[in-house]
């Protein structure tokens, strides 16, 4: 019987493989990012600046000189070979990291073959993995080779180079140097950094002038990876940029909070290694990296989808329900998909950065604060008294978002539009000529229109000559947006701008004295209920 749910455990793992291969391949635009890193490295074969090259759809290679070196080879294939290679190696290495931990999760032989096949499943449909899938990334790998490294799978005397390896190909494992020191693996941390440092100094040697230009200042240029205040970047410093912390504070607040994130973690990882736990300590870390870094996009994210399996494999209600939550969170859009739950800005703030508040509550916890009450429950009213806690526990987390007066900052798809877009029917749907503009008439001070998407609103439309000044408010508090009114035709002046919702947006015009002559938010709302035009 348990040869049969194993068995039909990899049969839903490799059905789930298939059919994301498959839908990746189908995709117009599949693989962007090993797009890049192939079209990267054949420029750099061909002559020409790594950090220069800009792919069609914008993305420049944001990687160390090293990871050029490692992705080399690549450009010795035709481009779709590499891609249906780099996505069969992708599904490889998330089979590869479900053994390790599910073998933590079950030591026995009995349970090991249909945990190990759990795990893979799990991952295999989890968010990260998929994103690592769509756009052909090399996080995966790279969490691989810490992971290996961290949990000791490795020989004793090579601990220490995959992360060494691994962190010369991305920065962020440099992490778990500071575990193995706090861990009193200084051996390992010994070679580590030497790995790293011999890593960079072959790419030194054989890049000089990419080495110069990523060292002397690429390496700090995270916004060259794109817009950092994206949903995709489920980071403390992501998550406080769509707070609208203001750039002054921002760094200091972000250092100190990211310094108590990772000491409590390091700390905690180091007592879970000396109970014998190596594989919690590697993914405590590992999502420590996660909060800490400036960019967490979604492929970033494997860390917390193992702590969840980590968590759901251990004892107590609270630990389980938390890693079942985790797990979602981790395999759904929350804030996507509970939009139409959402009754204030924050609450839908929490289901938005579900993943990023999840991940630091994992690593100030480590595996056991949010049930610290949660041990092993044996009789029906300890487990009643248990579900009663998780029950009080996640009805005061949301009483708490709820009632928070978020900043217009907290709207991360925010954007007014220019007189360059104005051609673009996309943006100016309402105002597509002089004479559509004329027949709004001036009699209002504000005449607009919406348009739905999937994941944004879009508002366009004209203001009279009354209007001096339009402000736009996506949330109670804060600052207000800017909306710039273009003159696009003669005597007329139009406006569009998007944002994530119009539920609590308010549009606020101002008069030639500072006064405000008309105030639009029942509208906004009203005609965001309406739908698109």
């Amino acid at each position: 019987m348990r040869e049969r749910r194993v068995s039909l455990v990899w049969a839903g793992f490799v059905t789930a493989a298939l059919v994301s291969v498959v839908l990746v391949l189908r995709r117009e635009e599949r693989l962007s990012d090993l797009h890049i890193y192939y079209g990267a490295v054949a420029d750099l074969r061909a002559g020409h600046p790594l950090y220069s090259y800009v792919a069609e759809n914008g993305g420049p290679f944001t990687y160390p000189p090293f990871a050029a070196l490692v992705l080399w080879p690549i450009t010795l294939a035709a481009e779709p070979v590499v891609q249906v290679l780099w996505l069969l190696t992708t599904c490889a290495a998330v089979v590869a990291i479900a053994v390790p931990v599910g073998n933590t999760l079950a030591p026995g032989r009995s349970r090991r073959q249909l945990v190990v096949a759990a795990v893979a499943l799990a991952l295999m449909l989890s968010a990260p993995v998929q994103s690592n899938l769509r756009f052909g990334q090399v996080s995966i790998f790279v969490v691989l080779l810490a992971l290996l490294d961290a949990m000791g799978v490795v020989p004793p005397r090579l601990r220490g180079v995959l992360v060494g390896v691994a962190s010369a190909i991305k920065l962020t494992p440099l992490l778990f140097v500071v575990y193995f020191l706090a861990a009193r693996r200084y051996r390992d941390a010994a070679r580590a950094m030497a790995t790293f440092l011999a890593c960079a100094g072959l790419a030194a040697a054989v890049l000089p002038a990419e080495s110069w230009t990523y060292w002397a200042g690429t390496v700090v240029q995270t916004r060259r990876i794109g817009n950092l205040a994206s949903l995709g970047n489920q980071s403390v410093h992501g998550m406080l940029l769509r707070l609208g912390v203001d750039e002054t504070s921002l760094p200091l607040l972000w250092v100190a909070l990211v310094a108590v994130i990772c000491a409590v973690a390091l700390l905690r990882a180091r007592q879970l290694a000396a109970q014998g736990r190596p594989g919690h300590a590697a993914v405590l870390v590992g999502c420590a990296t996660v909060a800490a870094s400036p960019v967490s996009w979604t492929h970033h994210q494997v860390w917390p989808v193992l702590a969840a399996m980590l968590l759901i494999g251990t004892s107590g209600v609270a630990r389980r329900v938390a890693g079942v939550a985790l797990l979602v969170a981790m395999t759904a859009s929350l804030g996507v998909v509970l939009d139409a739950v959402s009754l204030r800005p924050g609450v839908q703030f929490l289901f938005e950065n579900a993943r990023a508040l999840g991940v630091v509550a994992l690593c100030l916890t480590g595996f056991g604060g949010v049930a610290v009450a949660a041990a092993r429950t044996r009789r029906s009213g300890s487990t009643r008294r248990a579900w009663l806690r998780v029950g009080v526990a996640v009805a005061a987390t949301v009483a708490f978002f709820a009632v928070q007066p978020l900043p217009a900052g907290a709207d991360p798809t925010f954007k007014a539009y220019a007189l360059d877009d104005v051609a673009n029917p996309r943006y100016f749907f309402v105002c597509r000529s002089a004479a559509a503009c004329a027949s709004f008439g001036t009699a209002a001070p504000v005449t607009f229109g919406t348009r739905a998407e999937k994941t944004k609103v879009r508002v366009n439309g004209v203001v009279s000559a009354s209007v001096s000044r339009l402000e736009y408010y996506s949330a109670p508090g804060g600052s207000p947006r800017v909306i710039p009114l273009l003159t696009a035709y003669p005597g007329t002046r139009v406006f569009s701008f998007r944002s994530a919702t119009m539920t609590h947006g308010r549009l606020v015009a101002y008069g030639t004295d500072g006064r405000p002559i008309s105030v639009l938010d029942d509208e906004l709302a009203a005609a965001f209920r309406a739908g698109p035009w």
